[in-house]
């Protein structure tokens, strides 16, 4: 019997282990890169180091980047990244200088989160739609991106994708609601907490509310408030952070709390940190690439999900996104992974019209602009990856140029797929994404050399030395992005200006400093009038994408003349 495209993704929902294949959906679409992207900046790079410094120190208390404490988050992260480097060690896998094993919570995060959106999303839409949506949620690009990245916001989607699958169990059948399930519920919140601070409980409360003040009137009302039993179950959350919020707040003498509340949290309310802001709608512009492939049927069904809003379970996954997206859209600072909280909910609306037989097609207009949304994301990502070699490197990159075919496939396939139903689409879209995924992520990003500066400067440093290792200490002026730190390692000196890498390098024998092209005259006259006799080491040049701007960092080691 002849293969039938159309016929497998027919059967694919109800295939016998839906978790297992989930499973295998996501390791094609995240393990390109995984091992081979190089840190990046700068929060990941921050992130990593912070967890490194914990795992030299044996202090699971304070966090510290560097010498300075770095007081922005709670630590969850943290500690997640301590065990799994611990474990990478302790198996002979891997070390802590590499960066793969700082991703490993975001990646097991994600897979969580894709498999508790098949979990509870059969109670509100159905096996066949948890499914799809699970497997849309896999090949969302912000999620794809997150699993590349080891920071919060993978882990972070997972803890709120469990407990507002709870939340809505409770919502839905209260009478079957049980004390062990709403335990798990508060302790879910509790490590959401230890994540990322309010976050999780936030979009839980806004969900709540929400769905109060939408029931007031009828049958519902707020009687599935009484089996979340908050009574013990506030308590239980904040017993699992306190703990750690008493030690931290008693090591830093409370200047951890003024500086994440008062200064983290409370300015990206404010103003747009770190030039991350964006005007109101800035997520509704961005959620076509985020949510890519699936955002066009997104738009597609959401016409439909707002008229079924008095239907329980869509009344829910409405109650999960329309509040915490209007808080997100009026926050200052705005960055694209803020709103893949919701994404959940979105897909599972989407999944359970898409999978709907009686469904009401979407305006023609609305359905023509988002495949056309959908065709220019495709050919941007397509023609994206080929380009990026000769602007970052000056040279054609042949494992690049196959991103281009990745992308006309993915976009034929779909639009073939459509023709079968929109269901089939999106399975279409998130299989066919997997090439697409693995020639920018494994073939593009990984090969590039100027971007990756400190990668490149620490094989310098070791290549300088007979034995193959760093000799003595290392000095650097004109860039400091935390990548560099990771590359070189903690003890890495930040210097102020020329002069300053002029003073380090005459503070003892066998030191290194890289002093920036920017620096370098006024280098060379303070060496000079100390009396250095300078050894110039290959020049290491790149391109600083947080800053937008090339560079050339000198390489000296110097000797008293």
């Amino acid at each position: 019997m002849a293969f039938s495209p159309r016929d497998f993704l027919d059967r694919l929902p109800e295939m016998r282990w839906p978790r297992s294949g989930l499973t295998l959906l996501c390791l094609l679409l995240w393990l390109p890169g995984f091992f081979t992207l190089p840190p990046g900046d700068r929060d990941e790079s921050r992130f990593a180091q912070a967890s490194r410094q914990m795992v030299n120190s044996g202090d699971y208390v304070r966090i510290r980047f560097g010498e300075e404490e770095r007081n922005k988050k709670p630590v969850g992260i943290h500690w997640a990244q301590v065990a799994s480097v611990k474990a990478a060690e302790g198996l002979g896998l891997g070390h802590r200088g590499q960066i793969w094993p700082y991703r490993l919570p975001s990646l097991i995060g994600a897979w969580l989160a894709v498999m508790a959106t098949f979990h509870w999303g059969r109670a509100l839409v159905g096996r066949r739609a948890a499914f799809l949506a699970a497997a849309m949620l896999a090949s969302s690009l912000v999620l794809v991106v997150e699993t590349h990245i080891a920071k919060t916001d993978a882990a972070l989607l997972a803890t709120v994708t469990a407990a507002m699958g709870l939340l809505g169990r409770a919502y839905l059948a209260p009478g079957a609601f049980t004390a062990r399930q709403a335990a798990a519920l508060w302790a879910i919140l509790g490590v959401s907490i230890l994540l990322k601070g309010p976050i999780g409980p936030l979009v839980a409360l806004l969900a709540g509310v929400t769905l109060v003040v939408a029931d007031w009137k009828s049958e519902r009302g707020g009687a599935w408030l009484r089996v979340l039993r908050a009574g013990w179950g506030v308590p239980l959350m904040l017993a699992m952070t306190a703990p750690w919020l008493i030690a931290i707040g008693l090591a830093t003498e409370g200047r951890f709390f003024a500086e994440a509340v008062g200064g983290d949290m409370l300015g990206k309310v404010s103003s747009g940190e770190e030039a991350h802001g964006g005007p109101p709608g800035y997520y509704l512009l961005t959620f076509l690439l985020t949510a890519f492939p699936a955002a066009f049927l997104v738009l597609r069904a959401l016409p439909a999900a707002w008229r079924d809003r008095m239907n329980p379970a869509t009344r829910f996954l409405l109650a999960w996104i329309a509040p915490s997206w209007l808080m997100f859209e009026a926050v200052a600072t705005k960055l694209p992974h803020y709103t893949l909280p919701m994404f959940p909910a979105l897909l599972l609306l989407t999944a359970g019209w898409a999978m709907d037989p009686l469904r009401r097609p979407a305006p023609r207009w609305l359905a023509g602009l988002g495949f056309g949304l959908f065709a220019l994301a495709v050919l941007a990502l397509g023609l994206t990856a080929p380009v990026l070699p000769w602007i970052a490197d000056r040279r054609i990159d042949p494992l690049a140029v196959l991103a281009l075919p990745a992308a006309l496939l993915l976009l034929w396939g779909v639009w073939r797929a459509l023709r079968w139903g929109p269901a089939q689409a999106a399975l279409a879209a998130a299989i066919l994404a997997v090439p697409l995924y693995a020639a920018i992520l494994g073939g593009t990003l990984p090969r590039l050399e100027a971007p990756w500066i400190g990668p490149r400067l620490a094989a310098a440093l070791a290549l300088s030395a007979p034995s193959g290792e760093v000799q003595g200490a290392f000095g650097i002026v004109g860039y400091h992005e935390p990548s560099m730190v990771f590359a070189t390692g903690t003890a890495t000196a930040l210097l102020r200006d020329g002069g300053a890498a002029a003073g380090f390098l005459a503070g003892a024998p066998g030191r290194t400093v890289a002093v920036g092209d920017r620096d370098v005259a006024a280098f060379r006259a303070a060496a000079g009038q100390r009396g250095l006799t300078l050894r110039e080491l290959p020049v290491v040049e790149g391109y600083n994408y947080t800053r937008g701007r090339r560079l050339k960092l000198h390489l000296f080691q110097g000797t008293a003349g």
